[in-house]
C-alpha cells in the first residue's frame, strides 16, 4: 500500500452473502465483483488493505469518502449485469476509529469492530457504526436517511455503541433481523 493512512481512520468491510458457490461455479462473477469493489474504493480516495476471499478490506482518511465509498459499492453492485448468477448481495460494514498499520495490514480494535459490525448486516445493507455517524455529524448524502438499528452490548464491544442503517434505493423490501445484539428490523426507505 502506498502512504496509507494513519490516526483515526475509517474502515469499509465487505462481504458476500452466499458466496460459497459462487466460486466454484461463477468465477467471473467474483472477478467482475472485485473489479467493481476496486474502482469503487480506489474512486472514493480510499486503498484497498486486502481482499478477504469474498469481501474487501480499505481503509480512508476521511470519513466522508468512505461513506460515499459504501453507497457507491451498493449501487455499483446493484447496476451491474450479472447473468446467470443474479444480483450478487453484499453486506458493508463501516467503523472509524484508531489503528496502527505494520506489517502491511492494519491492527487494533477498530479493525475488529469494522469487521463484526459488517458481519451483523446482510446482503444490500450498509450498516455504519455510531462513532462514524458522529464524525458526520449525522448527515447524509441527499435524499437518504438513517435508520437506527440499536444498541449493542455484548462483550467484545465493552460499552454499548449504537449502529445505524443507510438504507440504499435499490434495496427492495425489508431486511431480516440482524445479529441477536442487534434487535432491530429496518426497512429499505428513500
Amino acid at each position: 500500500m502506498a502512504d496509507p493512512p494513519s490516526g483515526t481512520v475509517t474502515f469499509l468491510f465487505t462481504d458476500i452473502e452466499g458466496s460459497t458457490g459462487l466460486w466454484e461455479d461463477y468465477p467471473e462473477a467474483l472477478a467482475q465483483h472485485d473489479a467493481i469493489l476496486r474502482d469503487v474504493v480506489e474512486s472514493a480516495g480510499g486503498q484497498v488493505v486486502k481482499t478477504t476471499g469474498d469481501g474487501f478490506f480499505a481503509v480512508f482518511g476521511r470519513v466522508e469518502a468512505a461513506l460515499m465509498a459504501a453507497l457507491a459499492t451498493q449501487r455499483a453492485l446493484a447496476a451491474a449485469a450479472w447473468g446467470k448468477t443474479g444480483a450478487l448481495r453484499v453486506r458493508v460494514g463501516v467503523h472509524t476509529g484508531d489503528a496502527e498499520f505494520g506489517g502491511g495490514d492494519y491492527h487494533g480494535p477498530a479493525v475488529n469492530r469494522a469487521a463484526r459490525l459488517m458481519t451483523a448486516g446482510h446482503g444490500g445493507q450498509v450498516l455504519v457504526s455510531g462513532a462514524t455517524a458522529a464524525l458526520v455529524g449525522g448527515r447524509c448524502p441527499r435524499g437518504r436517511s438513517w435508520s437506527r438499528w440499536g444498541r449493542s452490548g455484548c462483550g467484545t464491544w465493552g460499552a454499548p455503541s449504537c449502529f445505524t442503517s443507510w438504507p440504499i434505493p435499490t434495496c427492495s423490501g425489508g431486511f431480516r433481523r440482524c445479529a441477536p445484539w442487534m434487535p432491530f428490523r429496518a426497512t429499505c426507505r428513500r
